[in-house]
């Protein structure tokens, strides 16, 4: 099918900031398309009703969902499961792998990854005990970096930090610790116990991507994730059973298709091959 597909994003709004669910087929934000053949269809129904659209991959669901955070305030320290534990305890749900890419952020932002723990006990107690600073994992961040975010990784974005995120079709996050904030007079729900249940001890840092191609930014059993810096025009091939397209700096067009900085669009089953011109960054997504 020779037609570039873009949604209308979900636009959520935190006490944090904001993300914008800008390709997701999710019961929590289900984008319909923007133009074209499909327009007003939601990307859930194109995966049930038109399966082509995606090479008849198997699944009873789309397999991905790619989002835009601006961070305003500290997200809370937080963790995902993996497919397994969400299959039993979250009514079947994916799992949740994830990965980052920063697109901006404050001089002298910080990130946070894994933490100290050496024992589950250990992790427990300082828990329970609240020595964040003790337990965390915090660390510069600046324009560029990349993370690979593993289920039962710890975790959280910091405030005045912008981040593309490509992850697996899921909604779940366990809320370790929130700063003791309050919405609507009461502080937000805190999921402990499955946090202990589900976090890696030791941490465990994601490793970086192996093998020979100097765009690829990882390669996980979800996704893979390509970068491109392009100052003029590159043509790609498609070649997969569907590529998401995210821009990640600048601006330009993708046959004659204008985007810009915190867009993206998918490219179905067999278009073949499409140019970007313009003074860009892209992330290339496949499964």
């Amino acid at each position: 099918m020779r037609e570039l597909l873009f949604f209308e994003p979900t636009i959520k709004n935190y006490i944090w900031g904001n993300e914008y669910w800008t390709v997701s087929a999710h019961p929590h934000g289900d984008n319909p398309v923007k133009k074209g053949s499909f327009q007003g269809i939601t990307l859930s129904r194109l995966w049930d009703e038109h399966r082509e659209l995606f090479g008849n991959m198997e699944g009873d669901r789309f397999p991905l969902l790619v989002k835009e955070i601006d961070s305003r305030d500290d997200l809370s320290i937080q963790v995902h499961p993996d497919d397994a534990y969400a299959r039993e305890h979250e009514n079947g749900s994916f799992g949740k792998t994830e990965c980052w890419y920063v697109i901006d952020c404050k001089p002298g932002g910080t990130i946070i990854v894994g933490h100290k723990a050496k024992t589950r006990d250990e992790l427990k107690e300082m828990i329970r005990e609240g020595r964040w600073q003790e337990l965390l994992n915090e660390f510069p961040v600046k324009k560029g970096d990349f993370f690979q975010i593993e289920p039962g990784t710890v975790h959280a974005i910091k405030h005045d930090t912008v981040i593309m995120e490509i992850q697996q079709n899921s909604d779940i996050t366990y809320r370790l610790y929130d700063y003791d904030r309050v919405k609507d007079g009461k502080p937000r729900p805190l999921h402990i116990e499955k946090s202990i249940d589900v976090i890696t001890v030791p941490h465990r840092q994601a490793e970086a991507c192996q093998g020979d191609d100097p765009h690829r930014l990882v390669d996980c059993p979800f996704y893979t994730v390509d970068k491109y810096e392009i100052d003029d025009s590159r043509r790609f091939l498609q070649k997969r059973a569907f590529e998401i397209v995210s821009v990640i700096g600048g601006k330009g067009e993708i046959d004659g298709e204008p985007i810009a900085k915190g867009d993206s669009l998918l490219i179905p089953y067999a278009y073949g091959e499409y140019e970007v011109t313009g003074q860009i960054g892209i992330l290339i997504t496949g499964v």
